[in-house]
């Protein structure tokens, strides 16, 4: 087994390239914050950035400048208000930001075409919608089978996907347990994949429990282990999401001076995620999972 251990540093200066689209997935669950942050450390520039459902990490890196487009279904910070610097971008004259909408099924199907090698996805979605109206890349074709009219989204192949889970051995199998998004389809649909982990494990532990593994090792080009990689969302199992992070980002957020000020202090002055822990005292304390031990299974033969 080929050991694929890289650094952040050195993961997101090996396969994240100027001009790429880049998908940083996760839904609610187990999104990379510190890969974000990472990527936003090294000044790339021109991304078009994709993902179901953009939150605080795509505003930070759009108020950073390294996106040029997002692909998107959704975006928003949950459960709190809009996203201000992804608003300020789309509504500057001109913009700054280019967008690019779908409804959610719109984007799985757009991944899930990616990672099945079709050119397009089929879907009933739009029916009754505005959207193809604004987004002229939804087609329609008619049902070889049974002449229906359906809606059409086109493959998305991501240049690079980050998927942030719970753990991985050093070949790049990769295990996640709890709330899932589209991280197996965007992943396979994609030319190059880093991993993300809160922890690195043996590789007979994954064998151990190979119902867990939503990605192969053969589809991964590099592992990170970075604990608190994903906060302030969350990592079943490791720790919980940060809610008062979220209630207080939209605050930062609506004023450039503030949101500036924040990326300066928490992204562009850490080297590390273990730095930016250092700059939270307690938060380990306080959002640390406790155990509820999941009973085994019997793999018997």
């Amino acid at each position: 087994m080929k050991n694929k251990v890289l650094s952040m540093k050195e993961a997101v200066a090996a396969f994240v390239q100027d001009g790429d689209t880049v998908v940083i997935e996760g839904f609610t669950h187990l999104i990379g914050f510190a890969a974000g942050h990472e990527i936003i450390r090294q000044g790339r520039k021109n991304l078009t950035l994709a993902r179901l459902t953009p939150d605080l990490i795509y505003d930070q890196m759009i108020a950073a400048g390294v996106a040029k487009k997002l692909i998107f279904s959704w975006a928003g910070n949950p459960g709190v208000g809009s996203l201000h610097a992804f608003r300020r971008a789309v509504e500057a004259k001109p913009p700054t930001l280019e967008i690019e909408e779908y409804s959610h099924f719109g984007m799985v199907g757009r991944l899930s075409a990616g990672a099945a090698n079709l050119p397009f996805w089929p879907l009933r979605n739009y029916e009754g919608t505005d959207i193809p109206k604004a987004n002229p890349r939804i087609k329609t074709v008619n049902c070889p089978y049974t002449g229906e009219k359906l809606a059409t989204v086109p493959a998305l192949r991501p240049d690079v996907t980050i998927v942030h889970a719970q753990r991985a051995d050093a070949g790049g199998n990769t295990q996640v347990w709890g709330l899932m998004g589209v991280q197996k389809e965007a992943a396979f649909a994609s030319r190059r994949v880093i991993v993300v982990v809160e922890e690195l494990v043996k590789e007979s532990i994954i064998r151990s429990d190979p119902n867990r593994t939503l990605i192969p090792g053969l589809q991964v080009d590099a592992v990170v282990l970075e604990p608190w990689g994903a906060h302030p969302s969350y990592a079943q199992g490791y720790y919980d999401r940060d809610n008062d992070f979220y209630a207080a980002w939209d605050k930062v957020a609506r004023e450039e001076t503030s949101l500036k000020k924040y990326l300066d202090e928490f992204v562009y002055g850490v080297k590390s995620r273990a730095e930016y822990m250092k700059k939270h005292p307690g938060l380990a304390e306080r959002l640390a999972a406790k155990p509820r031990i999941c009973a085994g299974v019997d793999y018997g033969y």
